[in-house]
């Protein structure tokens, strides 16, 4: 069991941070999600039709990781939050990146809804995770590249476990280590908003969302929220 937490300093920097954890255990990713792949399809069509469009650095929701990333010194333009390059990529091919069944679901999700999403394999989480500042002696390892070493910038938000950082800049990209892929049995969903008073009905109901794609293919699901008030989780 981890233990996730906003770090005092977080939380006192961005007191509107609300973060819905969807845990899943027993996942079997190696199966067809005929829901998944049917909600992500629907998406894409709603694209090409007309009649939704992702939302884009003009949003609210898009705008608020914008002026976050600026207040730790990142450029949001060129290091942009995970939901806005996601939504970029959308509205440019017309189409969302099929990894594999899990990640499919919360990139849909993500992308539906306007809000950061990210996931643990909490068998490769070591320890307690803390979404805090980094001081710069930490190390990186990015998505997709395990013999590249980066050290965030002192300042940086990241979420980090005792063995390394899990996410550069908030919620830009996750680590190689911990990436979820078809194999993955227990995992740790994240979404995230910084305004709880706007967003909070949102996020609920997108972490439904995706505990609801989830669910047929895992022996339990469940959620967590963490916030100023309540900045601890065990999952």
């Amino acid at each position: 069991m981890a233990v996730f937490r906003i770090a005092p300093a977080v939380a006192d920097a961005f007191p509107g941070t609300l973060i819905a954890l969807v845990t899943a255990t027993g996942l079997r990713g190696h199966e067809p999600w005929p829901d998944t792949a049917a909600a992500v399809e629907a998406l894409e069509q709603q694209l090409a039709l007309g009649v939704w469009q992702p939302a884009d650095e003009t949003d609210p929701r898009i705008e608020q990781w914008h002026a976050a990333y600026r207040s730790f010194g990142t450029n949001p333009r060129r290091v942009r939050p995970s939901v806005d390059a996601l939504g970029r990529r959308l509205a440019k091919k017309g189409a969302l990146p099929r990894i594999n069944p899990a990640v499919d679901s919360y990139n849909v999700v993500s992308v539906r809804h306007g809000l950061p999403a990210g996931a643990f394999d909490l068998d490769h989480v070591a320890g307690d995770v803390d979404i805090r500042y980094a001081d710069g002696s930490e190390s990186f390892t990015p998505l997709g590249e395990p013999d590249t070493v980066e050290n965030p910038k002192p300042g940086e938000i990241i979420y980090a476990d005792t063995a390394g950082v899990l996410t550069r800049h908030w919620n830009h990209r996750d680590a190689h280590r911990t990436r979820v892929t078809e194999g993955s049995a227990h995992v740790a969903f994240a979404l995230e908003t910084l305004n709880a008073a706007r967003d909070g009905d949102l996020l609920k109901t997108a972490a439904e969302e995706l505990r609801g794609l989830l669910a047929s293919h895992a022996e339990q699901t469940a959620v967590y929220h963490l916030c100023a008030e309540q900045p601890q989780a065990a999952v």
